[in-house]
């Protein structure tokens, strides 16, 4: 193959990908176990939650919600307001995930913030990117939510670990590849914005959802 004309992806690609990433994810489902086996949530439970959710953010909104004696409604809408971001993520890949609608189905549980963001570094969306990216997020969470659980009476504390701020770090560095331009930096700022303004008084999940308003700078010609 002419050295000018690029291979075409594969999953092994993707999962190469994301392996700079690994240690964030994977502080942060043990965080996730912790917390969970903190509020009385098995280790069964919490596993299977992640296996079947694999949302991190929502996860946590319910766990704490529900450890503060919140109502499972108001649990079940702040994973909601959380996550209604997919909705605009699915979108976006949709016409790259193959297989019939069960496949389809089944591979979108790939779909997470971190591989959507690896799958499109190259200026369009590559779904062996986006699997093999996947593939490897979600057994770290799993396990690392599984292993979180079990030990969570050795971790009481995992804020005091610098867990969130892992997090916080990771998708910083998912973010910079995007902000190449004048108007990705605008949008990045209005959205920072915004999510600063809303935090102290909007409920959970509220603030994520309204500076996802930030991305219509784009519409602007």
């Amino acid at each position: 193959m002419p050295a000018d004309v690029p291979s075409t992806p594969r999953i092994r690609d993707g999962v190469r990908a994301a392996l700079p990433l690994a240690p964030a994810p994977f502080l942060f489902g043990l965080s996730f176990g912790v917390l969970a086996e903190a509020a009385g949530i098995g280790v069964v439970a919490a596993t299977v939650m992640s296996a079947t959710t694999f949302a991190g953010s929502a996860q946590f909104a319910v766990v704490t919600i529900l450890d503060d004696g919140g109502t499972i409604l108001a649990a079940i809408l702040a994973a909601v307001f959380l996550n209604a971001r997919y909705i605009a993520i699915g979108v976006s890949v949709a016409s790259i995930v193959p297989g019939g609608r069960l496949a389809r189905f089944f591979r979108a549980q790939l779909i997470v913030d971190e591989s959507w963001a690896l799958s499109g570094r190259s200026g369009r969306f590559e779904w062996p990117i986006l699997a093999g990216a996947g593939l490897l997020l979600y057994v770290l969470w799993v396990s690392s939510t599984a292993l979180g659980s079990v030990a969570g009476g050795a971790l009481d504390d995992p804020d005091a670990l610098g867990f969130d701020a892992a997090f916080a770090v990771l998708f910083l560095a998912l973010a910079a590849p995007y902000l190449r331009s004048k108007r990705a930096l605008q949008a990045a700022a209005l959205a920072a914005a915004i999510t600063l303004v809303l935090l102290p008084v909007a409920p959970a999940g509220v603030p994520i959802v309204a500076a996802s308003a930030a991305c219509l700078l784009g519409l602007r010609r």
